[in-house]
């Protein structure tokens, strides 16, 4: 049983770690080793788990239901260890985090930071990028995401709701005039950004129909600052998410048009991969986000000694 046990252990931490040289070095464990207890599970149960290469490690069909049960029965040894103990652990090690680019430098990192000056056992890794990052294979225990989710293997906690909004300064509106429906937008210069989707038409929401209008300007850019600062300037009309213009909307720099057009808002949610087996430091650390990022999204406050951060 005990072989079993450490079977299932090694396996773990290979998949999540993303090697079997990442399983060798947690468990303190030669690379040697490690693959030999593998291929001793994989000939017991008569099925492939892992397939190989030189570059990375992926778990077929059969181990995604075997990681599944097998943090399932760990998490239960460790949950019963945990409850015989006198006191829980104290959050330790590294705890390895990522978010979008924009929205984690005004958001996630004041709290990592926060998490980490009250934890001193804690160190942390905070990857900011708009790719989708995938868990397992590299390695993150929470992944802060803005949209709707897909991937139904991943725990979600939401953390709170932002809005795709349309806005432009008062002196712009004043010159131009407030457009009172989207397809008023035809007919005022609109500052674009392409990674909001489809630059050349943006999205609204009429008469319980999702609608598309088509617009135009001079200046289309792929991150949001500089069409931010080009609206503030008077230039045009900018759409943007609501946490990227919340302080120039606060300081009255730009003003939110269209509002009863806007589409619903998309939901911001931190994922992990399971509710069972966290690590003290990804439990803290998740408590930390679903009290802060509520919050600070419900109240927008402009970020210290910046109006906004440089990427989106």
């Amino acid at each position: 049983m005990n072989g079993r046990f450490t079977a299932m252990q090694t396996y773990v931490r290979a998949v999540e770690g993303g090697s079997l040289s990442a399983a060798a070095r947690e468990l303190g464990r030669s690379l040697a080793a490690v693959s030999r207890t593998i291929s001793e599970l994989e000939s017991r149960l008569g099925v492939r788990l892992l397939h190989r290469s030189t570059r990375r490690l992926a778990p077929t069909e059969a181990g995604l239901a075997y990681h599944d049960a097998a943090r399932r029965i760990l998490a239960d040894v460790e949950e019963t260890e945990t409850g015989i103990g006198a006191e829980r652990t104290a959050p330790r090690g590294l705890l390895t985090v990522t978010a979008p680019l924009m929205f984690g430098r005004l958001h996630v990192a004041p709290v990592l930071t926060g998490f980490l000056a009250d934890n001193a056992g804690v160190t942390a890794q905070l990857t900011l990028t708009d790719r989708n990052v995938n868990l397992v294979e590299e390695g993150i225990d929470v992944a802060v995401r803005i949209g709707r989710l897909i991937d139904s293997s991943l725990v979600a906690r939401p953390l709170g709701e932002i809005a795709q909004v349309v806005c432009a300064s008062p002196a712009y509106l004043q010159r131009r005039g407030t457009p009172a429906t989207p397809d008023a937008l035809k007919a005022h210069a609109c500052i674009r950004v392409m990674n909001l989707g489809a630059a050349r038409e943006w999205s609204f929401r009429r008469d319980g129909r999702d609608v598309r209008v088509a617009v135009g300007g001079q200046f289309t850019c792929n991150v949001v600052d500089p069409a931010i600062d080009d609206a503030i300037a008077g230039h045009g009309i900018v759409r943007a998410l609501s946490y990227q213009v919340a302080p120039a909307l606060a300081s009255g720099e730009l003003v939110r048009v269209l509002r009863a057009y806007e589409p619903p808002p998309v939901p911001v949610s931190a994922l992990y991969l399971s509710p069972r087996l966290l690590a003290a430091r990804v439990r803290g650390f998740l408590e930390a986000l679903g009290k802060a990022i509520p919050a600070t999204l419900a109240v927008a406050p402009a970020p210290k000694g910046a109006r906004r951060g440089s990427k989106s």
